[in-house]
């Protein structure tokens, strides 16, 4: 009998299967992965600021998280993370980074680092929470 249970965090070995699995079904159909993750930390010191979190997929990577703390915002630091995502993956074969951010967020944030609006999925109950889709080409 399947059992489906709730697993907040994964272990080495889920991850590792993930992977294995992406690449074999996309080796399937001619198509390489490249499935990997990525993360940079801007440090004052020893104390981490802020960070930037990812992966890489096919030929596209992904920014997911972009966080740097209060009291060291408006320094740039947000700026020279993603700056760092595009500098790293530039001229090794992606074709584009995309991310997602929230009306109340940092659209026009990453209007200033040259992403693009490629859609928008309109919340009618709370605007905040509005979803926009980005895009820069590489």
């Amino acid at each position: 009998m399947i059992n489906i249970e709730f697993k907040e965090n994964l272990e080495e070995q889920d991850y590792i299967m993930i992977d294995t699995e992406f690449n074999k079904y996309a080796a399937k159909h001619d198509v390489i992965c490249n499935y990997a993750p990525f993360n940079f930390l801007a440090k004052d010191g020893d104390k981490v600021i802020g960070m930037i979190t990812g992966h890489s997929y096919y030929e596209e990577i992904h920014i997911g998280d972009l966080i740097v703390l209060e009291e060291y915002r408006k320094n740039h630091i947000g700026s020279n993370l993603v700056k760092k995502v595009e500098d790293h993956f530039k001229d090794k074969g992606f074709g584009n980074i995309n991310l997602t951010t929230y009306g109340f967020q940092a659209l026009d944030f990453y209007k200033k680092c040259g992403y693009a609006v490629e859609y928008v999925r309109e919340n009618i109950n709370n605007p905040k929470l509005t979803k926009y889709f980005l895009v820069k080409y590489l």
